[in-house]
């Protein structure tokens, strides 16, 4: 039998790479991993022991997928992002210094139980779940 341990990567195809570069390095403090040529399209970034790879829409890679998520139909759900340890009033602190809306703390079920979370947006609309574990 097979066992996850854990998120490996998830792929982000986006048209604004310049707006999700900062809010993932900046606001959310991953690092750029790896860079392909920018005709291929693809930036890894360290999310802890996982990656988020951020697709250029216009890239060659991107166009593999179709057209640019949107309001009408975000090419993920949400995904998770485990944070060390952070009060509420940190996460809500330094997301606010960013400008990032951000929606109610509540107790949600995830990979390592019951846990305070909070949900906010990217610059393309897609959830992300902030989940800290004190």
């Amino acid at each position: 039998m097979l066992e996850v341990a854990g998120i490996d990567h998830i792929v982000l195809r986006t048209a604004h790479l310049s707006e999700m570069l900062h809010f993932y390095s900046q606001v959310l403090g991953c690092q750029i991993e790896r860079q392909t040529p920018t005709d291929v399209g693809l930036t890894q970034l360290r999310a802890g022991s996982a990656l988020i790879d951020l697709v250029a829409v216009d890239s060659m890679l991107g166009k593999l997928g179709g057209g640019s998520p949107g309001d009408k139909g975000n090419n993920v759900d949400h995904f998770c992002l485990q944070l060390k340890s952070a009060t509420e009033v940190e996460i809500r602190d330094h997301l606010s210094a960013y400008g990032v809306e951000i929606g109610e703390f509540s107790e949600r079920y995830g990979a390592h139980g019951l846990g305070q979370s909070v949900y906010v947006r990217d610059p393309d609309g897609n959830t992300v779940e902030l989940r800290s574990q004190l």
